[in-house]
């Protein structure tokens, strides 16, 4: 028997388990389309390419599934190329099929070609690997790589090229391989490494869980809340996290925060999961590690043997996939008895009381909204297995700080620091659970409007996100920056936009639930009818300018300025040196001010 070169990409894709394309249709990809949907496959078609990307990176985040992308040629392509920055940056493994004219283009001695350009240099530094389908006798050798540098060490995107001229090849149907067959899919730490972790968590007095983004994509929610029951210690999240693992709500405190900096340097061992150990980490040296850098001792789970010692000294290195080593460091400690922390209650109080007098110093007046009651009154009422999904700059740091339920999954642009994902990974996040769980996006109107086309692709796929928006119709930070630098009556007529903006409006008019809201006291009914709706809903709160317009009172801005300095390069503040942590909550957003 024969197959097309289309059910033959598809055999490959499934092998790995793929069940979701994202892509607009085109006749690049027609007939893959119409195949993989008789297979039960999901197409999922947003309205540019870019949203497709971070679509993708959302239905990751839930799934731990690699993403794969159909991207058509040319400007199609070009489109993406944002989208593929976001995931080099977020560590997305993804599979980019890039569609190409001809092969013979390549050398064309003509101008004036039509959606066509040289692709794959344009993606040197965006993506893993490169690899070009010159020959149909080469589509599984380089879709194999593809898959082995995108789940391999450093997740991240690759890139393959299919051309049209080789789109019409037949091949002997037969079985795709197995990922085992050509790639390692279970990395786990030697014995020896296992034995010494163990010892040093043992013998800890003061033991610490680092636990970043990558426990929770990864989907290792189960066992690494086996292994922080083990420890008994203190959990701090990297920035780039909001989720705290069942049960591990007393003894959770995000790093950038008072009590965090006190946990961080009372610690004598330090075990890191899930995390870079970046900046926003002060690279797990400076800040708030210096008290006692010279003798704390590290322990790192990481896939990369190569980013072993490059951000700081590791005394442990255990490198595999959290997946298998995190199950082996289980097995390790059974029996081995820890007592919790006598401080933690005390710290648990002190994180608690922080947020409440930060709580209790935002305005509760009716009108305007001042920015921070948006997530204090939003979060009541939405439901505790909620995912949370943030995005914007002063919207996504009041989030970050005051939202009201537990959340056991959450993500934003951490690493890349953009706006504008925010609606199309909570549509992704939203594919991955079905109608199980509601995806909650909570942002401000400058990043809302990135993607706002895609409402209308939430409500065609069914997708019934909730989409709480604080809309002070500017780019409210950026006019914080213009006043921080230039005065306070400096004219900003670019960070502006119209009042009369009405994304409930758009919302309806796009098939969605759309509520407006402009006093605080009609904002919990307003989130409860949009959840009752059962469809996808866009919530426009009026908040207050004067208040989204400045730095003051910012939550995690003073931290997030220290991110900044050890290089010393803070931006949007001139002069403006790097202060401690204090207790308002995790930094977040980025140096561009948004």
């Amino acid at each position: 028997m024969t197959q097309t070169m289309y059910d033959h990409i598809l055999d490959l894709l499934q092998a790995e388990g793929v069940d979701t394309l994202f892509g607009i249709p085109d006749p690049s990809f027609f007939g893959m389309f119409i195949e993989a949907e008789r297979r039960g496959m999901r197409i999922i078609s947003p309205h540019h390419e870019q949203a497709a990307a971070l679509t993708a990176d959302g239905y990751f985040r839930m799934t731990g599934k690699p993403a794969v992308l159909c991207m058509n040629k040319g400007p199609g392509v070009a489109n993406v190329m944002a989208g593929a920055n976001f995931m080099m940056k977020e560590n997305v493994p993804a599979v980019f099929i890039m569609a190409n004219r001809q092969r013979f283009y390549e050398q064309k001695v003509r101008r004036g070609k039509m959606q066509y350009m040289s692709q794959p240099p344009l993606f040197e530094n965006t993506v893993k690997y490169t690899g070009v389908i010159e020959y149909p006798q080469q589509t599984d050798e380089i879709f194999h790589e593809a898959f082995r540098q995108a789940l391999s060490g450093v997740p991240g995107p690759t890139y393959i090229e299919l051309p049209l001229g080789v789109m019409q090849a037949k091949f002997e149907k037969k079985p795709a391989l197995a990922p085992s067959q050509y790639r390692l899919v279970h990395q786990r730490a030697d014995a020896q490494s296992i034995a010494e972790a163990k010892a040093l968590l043992e013998n800890a007095k003061s033991p610490v869980l680092l636990l970043g983004q990558g426990g929770f994509v990864s989907r290792a929610h189960e066992v690494l809340t086996e292994l922080a029951g083990k420890l008994k210690c203190p959990i701090l999240l990297s920035n780039a996290v909001e989720a705290i693992l069942p049960g591990m709500e007393a003894r959770t405190f995000n790093y950038s925060s008072a009590v965090g900096a006190e946990i961080a340097g009372q610690s004598d061992v330090v075990l890191a999961i899930g995390t870079e150990l970046g900046e926003a980490l002060n690279y797990g040296r400076g800040h708030s590690w210096k008290p006692g850098n010279e003798t704390r001792k590290w322990i790192y789970i990481e896939r990369d043997a190569d980013a072993m010692g490059v951000n700081r000294p590791i005394d442990v290195p255990l490198v595999g996939d959290l997946r298998d080593v995190v199950p082996q460091l289980n097995a390790a400690l059974e029996g081995v008895s820890r007592e919790l922390p006598a401080k933690l209650a005390e710290w648990t109080k002190q994180r608690d009381d922080a947020k409440q007098a930060l709580m209790d110093a935002i305005p509760t007046t009716s009108m305007p909204i001042h920015p921070g009651q948006v997530p204090i009154v939003a979060t009541k009422v939405v439901p505790e297995d909620s995912i949370l999904i943030r995005d914007g700059g002063g919207a996504s740091m009041w989030a970050s700080a005051l939202v009201q339920f537990t959340p056991r999954d959450s993500m934003w642009s951490s690493n890349w620091g953009a706006i504008g994902n925010g609606l199309p990974m909570a549509m992704g996040a939203q594919l991955a659970v079905g109608d199980k769980r509601r995806a909650v996006l909570l942002t401000g109107d400058s990043a809302f409007l990135f993607h706002i086309s895609e409402i209308e692709t939430a409500v065609r796929k069914k997708l019934p996100i909730i989409c709480i928006v604080s809309v002070d119709h500017a780019w409210g930070l950026e006019a914080a920056s213009y006043k921080a630098n230039f005065g306070e009556n400096t004219s900003t007529p670019e960070a502006r936009w119209s009042n009369e903006v009405r994304l409930d409006k758009t919302a309806e008019s796009f098939g969605a639930h759309g509520e407006y809201v402009e006093r605080l006291e009609e904002l919990a009914p307003a989130v409860e009818r949009a959840l009752a709706s059962g469809k996808p809903a866009v919530i426009h709160v009026e908040v207050d300018q004067m208040a989204s317009s400045t730095f003051e009172g910012v939550p995690g801005f003073t931290e997030f300025r220290a991110w900044f300095g050890e290089e010393g390069d803070f931006l949007g503040v001139p002069g403006v040196a790097p202060a401690a942590p204090s207790a308002s909550g995790s930094a977040t957003e980025n140096s561009s001010g948004y």
